[in-house]
């Protein structure tokens, strides 16, 4: 597939002396080897992601954390992990996926330790922030490398199934996580997760083949360099390089709903889907770990769905625009319904409003395909950094909503479903300008 900037992908090679000139598509079992090594550390990463959601109403009973705070304590996680993705884009298609996912997980594993030792809310929040910085290449890396050794199709496939090892570490943040606190604390969970992380590091290193950069960003001798900068300009770098990427019509037409759409679902399945159940349904704190695992699990199903249903649905003519288009309305009804219905919504409603939201994931790797193989690491860092600064824009934002609401003499369950009234407002228009741009930003997608 040639990307949609014209440009034809480049050729590859490995980081060495050797002067092979092509990337072929890998041996079936050096694929799988492959994503296992990656998905393992996206399980975690996911998992630490998502575990603040059953461990608030423990954070709030020990520290006496109020809404704003646990929606801030959440969001730090994301705003350590937006914070790296542009300079995280620039090394993964200069340095390689391999070396520098194996690179920033150590600071995860420093960020897991500073969490378990931290005795205050500030500790709580620097640590976090160190995790998402940590974990901050946990996706961007493997869909990276798939982009230089996967087709197209199985791109879309391992993007999907990569999603579905998230869920799969999120579920084990829901129930698991539960039954372990009586006997570990949740200082001796993060212990655990810190331990599990340098085992992932070592996975990572021994079955992930040495990283292949294209041409355009491995060091040639100083004659053809010479010869090349006589024939065309340098290429840009630093933020100049992301540039062509953010005036891309599709990642400017996908970007708002990446925001709003899929920021706002990951901060609800990571933190607001909790309080929600507990604060406004009624539910207790084992009920609502129960009411997690179903939202998780049910996520888990949607992400290996598509990853089934993609190469197929691609082969028969559907495109990734006509599915959002038709799919992701039924996120904005659901939404709607959460808000106006006088049963407050359980787990299995807001399951349902997850698995909707679940079409914009497919705009990821639509964004990566729509540049030459040189450049998907900023392509994708640079969308990653919209979704996850909308998540801790929208995590913050909640709780600042739910808050003041309170404060202006709402009871606390309509202060949720008004906060929740304004998300669902702004998931509409980011809905409308994916389907309705202006006539400079209209291209396929």
């Amino acid at each position: 597939m040639k990307p949609a900037s014209g440009q034809p992908d480049m050729p590859t090679r490995p980081v060495s002396t050797s002067t092979s000139a092509t990337t072929t598509t890998p041996q079936t079992s050096s694929a799988v080897a492959i994503f296992l090594a990656f998905a393992l550390c996206y399980f975690f990463s996911a998992l630490l992601r998502a575990v603040t959601a059953t461990l608030a109403p423990t954070f709030s009973t020990e520290l006496g954390l109020r809404a704003a705070d646990l929606g801030l304590l959440a969001g730090a996680y994301f705003f350590g992990f937006a914070a790296l993705q542009l300079p995280l884009g620039s090394a993964l298609d200069r340095r390689g996926p391999k070396r520098v996912l194996a690179a920033l997980l150590l600071l995860a594993v420093l960020g897991c330790a500073g969490f378990a030792l931290a005795d205050g809310l500030v500790g709580l929040i620097l640590s976090r922030v160190l995790i998402g910085m940590g974990v901050a290449a946990c996706l961007m890396a493997p869909l990276t490398c798939y982009r230089m050794r996967f087709t197209a199709a199985m791109q879309l496939r391992a993007n999907s199934w990569m999603l579905m090892t998230g869920s799969l570490g999120m579920l084990a943040s829901t129930l698991p996580v539960q039954w372990l606190l009586p006997s570990w604390g949740w200082r001796g969970l993060f212990w655990a997760v810190g331990g599990l992380l340098l085992l992932s590091i070592a996975i990572v290193w021994w079955l992930v083949p040495r990283d292949e950069l294209p041409v355009a960003d491995v060091d040639i001798d100083a004659d053809a360099k010479a010869g090349a900068s006589a024939a065309q300009p340098a290429p840009a770098t630093g933020l100049r390089a992301y540039v062509p990427i953010v005036r891309h019509p599709i990642f400017v037409r996908s970007a708002p709903m990446g925001f709003f759409i899929y920021g706002g679902l990951i901060a609800v399945q990571t933190l607001w889907a909790g309080p929600w159940l507990t604060r406004v349904a009624g539910w207790s704190t084992a009920q609502a770990a129960g009411g997690l695992f179903v939202i998780n699990l049910s996520m888990l199903f949607a992400f290996m769905a598509w990853g089934a249903a993609m190469p197929r649905l691609t082969a028969k003519g559907f495109s990734v625009r006509a599915l959002m288009l038709w799919g992701v309305p039924l996120s904005l009804l659901l939404i709607g319904w959460i808000v106006v219905s006088v049963e407050p919504a359980g787990a299995v409603t807001w399951a349902l409003w997850c698995v909707s939201c679940t079409f914009v994931s497919l705009s990821q790797p639509v964004v990566a395909q729509s540049f030459a193989a040189h450049q998907a690491g900023r392509a994708l860092s640079a969308f990653n950094l919209v979704i996850f600064a909308g998540v801790f824009v929208l995590q913050w934002g909640i709780g600042l909503g739910i808050d003041a609401f309170i404060a202006n003499g709402l009871d606390e369950a309509t202060s949720f479903r008004a906060t929740l009234a304004i998300f669902g407002l702004c998931c509409g228009l980011s809905y409308l300008w994916y389907a309705l741009p202006p006539r400079r930003w209209r291209a396929s997608g």
